[in-house]
């Protein structure tokens, strides 16, 4: 067998050896980044911290879950994550199942295809979307948060082919039982799509939760923040406005330590909803379901 050849066995190893190097490279800066956050301030500052806390300390933490700007802006950024993603995944459904037909069922399906290509290619910039949110009075509210990206066209093609893969036999069986477009999308093509579901809500959830330069762009009032731009105003312009100390707890508290705690808050619930994900990656629900 192949698999058992001198080559590939040393492929093997190289490609197992790459890979947990690559993996240290994406797990020690948070293992760091925890560890600073349990740490003393005058061992962050002094920059002793490794892969470890130093002087183990949960100040950074009650700082950080005691202020309620911070709280607010976790809300926010749940409650655009869910809707978003929700959103998404709807428009995504529906977008993709009848341009997954072919010309023959659908006669326009390559004109919206291409008009659907084109706008992932072409844009018309920075300024016109500007003016287009502020015509359509979405600044300072909630929805702009979820609204501008609610259409993603890289999910619809995603989507898209996946549901091409899709025996046609299936298709077939349920309209002849009297099903409708609607009813065969949501009983029969999204119940098989799990893989492709997945994927999509991820690729959301982490675009939602991410995010911090529309909520820079057009909320004015930094109160209404989500998480992702409160952080970047706090820790990249240190804008320390909104994360004021007493002068007790700038001798037990260093920003450095809080401002870790956030960012390990703030990156968590993408990494324990992600290994729930995980097991629907991998293709292939589909397999015997139909036999030709």
């Amino acid at each position: 067998m192949y698999h058992k050849t001198t080559p590939y066995r040393i492929f093997n190893v190289f490609n197992i050896c790459l890979l947990v190097i690559l993996s240290i490279m994406c797990i020690v800066p948070l293992i760091h980044v925890l560890a600073v956050s349990f740490s003393t301030k005058s061992a962050a500052d002094a920059n002793l911290v490794g892969l470890w806390p130093v002087q183990f300390s949960l100040e950074a933490y009650k700082k950080t879950m005691n202020n309620p700007i911070f709280l607010h802006s976790i809300w926010i950024s749940v409650c655009r994550t869910v809707l978003g993603t929700g959103l998404t995944l709807l428009i995504t459904f529906l977008a993709a199942y009848p341009l997954s037909k072919e010309t023959s069922v659908f006669r326009s399906r390559n004109v919206y295809s291409w008009l659907f290509v084109f706008s992932m290619i072409f844009n018309g910039g920075l300024v016109p979307f500007y003016m287009v949110i502020q015509k359509i009075h979405l600044m300072d509210s909630f929805w702009v948060l979820v609204l501008p990206g609610a259409v993603n066209t890289f999910l619809v093609i995603l989507m898209l082919n996946f549901f091409r893969g899709i025996p046609k036999e299936m298709e077939e069986a349920a309209l002849i039982d009297g099903a409708g477009h609607f009813r065969t999308l949501f009983s029969i093509f999204l119940p098989i799509s799990m893989p492709s579901i997945a994927t999509i809500a991820l690729f959301s959830m982490v675009f939602h939760w991410n995010s911090w330069f529309d909520g820079l762009l057009y909320l004015s009032n930094a109160k209404d923040y989500p998480l992702a731009t409160f952080l970047q105003t706090v820790i990249i312009q240190k804008d320390m406005s909104s994360m004021s100390m007493s002068p007790k707890e700038m001798e037990l508290l260093s920003q450095t330590t809080v401002n870790a705690a956030q960012i390990f808050i703030g990156a968590a619930p993408i990494l324990i909803v992600y290994p729930f994900l995980q097991k629907y990656f991998v293709k292939g629900m589909t397999l015997g379901s139909v036999k030709e």
